[in-house]
């Protein structure tokens, strides 16, 4: 049997040439989506870049360095960005001299993961996870991946051929492709969908030509300690951007229970027990608060790199980490950083379809595996809710409105209330989980059964995607 064939968890043994390569095919599954971030609300690409590998490393570290998972800009939060900088505006706040507050916000946010991983800590993983069993994270999980699926599309719409070339290439290597093809599919699809891109006269690289080639990522104004430092804080902003978005913590945490289970059921591994849902919550909850501090977006385990690991079956943590390294590195590159800016969207949108779809995928053998019997009222309808509320809100005209005219429908379907002068917008996906989670706990007959021997369970079903 080809050593390809089945899951490989130390990379090393394909030699150098593949690992190097095998990380740079992670950091462009991450790159497309965690630039776009940045590129929304108006924080730094670099320093993107820096804190997104830093904040990958940091995770490796406090959960042993058997997560391979890679932390990217987190979505979640582009509604709390968008409405701190139209409050600043009210105020006559640039979005440059507002965003260091949206920031503050979301540093606190990233703290409030530290209390849950205490708790968990306290009271032991498996106590805090009957709140969360697979009927819960299993269509959280699907959520995910559907409610990225509209904006894989429409980046797909601004040339549908280039995004078919990188839709084909991957669909070929990882089916029909030998070697380190079948491995690379995703690196392999980028490349020829960008060059095809390229050639036909699709690409604007004068942005690239006018960029230098060594520049420091952080700017000092555009940190939460220039603003402390200035001496001119707006208390008023601060404390309403701190309201407005640390809210948004609890639908992420939710998220994050939902990643990791992703990720454990794609590597075979309960990685909720062991190395522990407190140290991947203390990863995430740091990550995030130190890249806010410094400028850059919030950070959340990334689907995309739990896609390639599904393609590749190479889960090997090593890997990723390389590519985090690459990204620290790359961060002091303008140059490099608009030559990735200018990708078409129609590449990454390609390249999206197959991540997003692996996402919800995911999902549903995270049910399958774990037995969920949805020959039970109760769990039908505790998936029903969660799937109903997360897709309803999250894409109805009649429930909010877009946030930002550049975001399109990454912010449009939520529910906004007031809370005094604060205008506070609850997502889909938050509000399906608090309640999803509520119903779970207080519905008759729940089910808090995992399978007790889920690593094989979940290892001898990986063959089949």
């Amino acid at each position: 049997m080809n050593k390809n064939d089945g899951p490989i968890y130390n990379a090393r043994e394909l030699g150098t040439g593949k690992v190097i390569v095998l990380g740079i095919q992670h950091l462009f599954a991450m790159f497309g989506s965690t630039v776009l971030v940045p590129i929304l609300t108006g924080l730094s690409v670099s320093a993107t870049l820096l804190f997104a590998g830093l904040a990958t490393l940091f995770m490796h570290f406090v959960t042993k360095k058997e997560v391979p998972v890679f932390l990217g800009s987190s979505f979640a939060f582009l509604g709390g960005y968008f409405s701190v900088v139209a409050s600043g505006a009210e105020m006559g706040y640039s979005p440059r001299e507002a965003l260091p507050y949206a920031c503050t916000g979301v540093a606190c946010a990233g703290l409030t993961y530290l209390v849950l991983a205490g708790i968990c800590k306290v009271y032991g993983s498996a106590n805090v996870m009957k709140f969360f069993p697979p009927v819960v994270t299993g269509p959280i999980i699907i959520a995910i991946g559907l409610q990225l699926a509209p904006s894989a599309i429409n980046n797909c719409a601004t040339n549908w051929p280039v995004a078919i070339v990188a839709l084909a290439v991957i669909i070929i290597c990882n089916i029909w492709g030998k070697g380190m093809i079948k491995i690379i599919p995703i690196l392999m699809g980028v490349v020829v969908s960008y060059a095809f891109a390229a050639a036909t006269g699709n690409v604007d690289f004068s942005g690239v030509a006018s960029a230098s080639w060594i520049g420091i990522p952080v700017q000092a104004q555009d940190t939460v300690f220039g603003l402390l430092s200035s001496g001119n804080v707006n208390t008023g902003l601060l404390i309403s951007s701190i309201v407005m978005i640390v809210p948004i913590a609890f639908a992420t945490m939710m998220e994050h229970v939902g990643d990791i289970s992703a990720i454990g059921g794609t590597i075979g591994k309960n990685l909720i027990e062991e190395p522990g849902l407190h140290r991947t919550l203390i990863g995430d909850g740091v990550g995030t608060a130190i890249a806010s501090l410094f400028g850059a977006p919030a950070n959340t385990t990334y689907g995309e790199n739990t896609g390639v690991l599904v393609l590749t079956k190479i889960y090997d943590s090593f890997v990723i980490r390389l590519a985090a390294c690459f990204a620290i590195a790359l961060s002091f590159c303008p140059k490099f950083a608009a030559l990735i800016s200018a990708m078409p969207s129609a590449t990454v949108g390609g390249v999206s379809i197959i991540l997003y779809g692996m996402i919800s995928a995911v999902g549903v053998r995270n049910m399958i595996e774990n037995h969920t019997d949805f020959q039970k009222s109760r769990n039908v309808i505790v998936a029903a809710v969660i799937l109903g509320l997360t897709l309803g809100i999250n894409f109805s005209g009649a429930l909010g409105a877009t946030i930002s005219p550049e975001a399109g429908n990454l912010a449009t379907g939520a529910i906004a209330f007031s809370i005094g002068s604060l205008n506070i917008a609850l997502s889909g996906l938050a509000v399906s989980s608090i309640i999803g989670i509520i119903l779970n706990a207080v519905l008759p007959g729940k089910d808090e059964h995992f399978v007790e021997d889920v690593d094989k369970a979940l290892a001898s079903s990986l063959g089949k995607y």
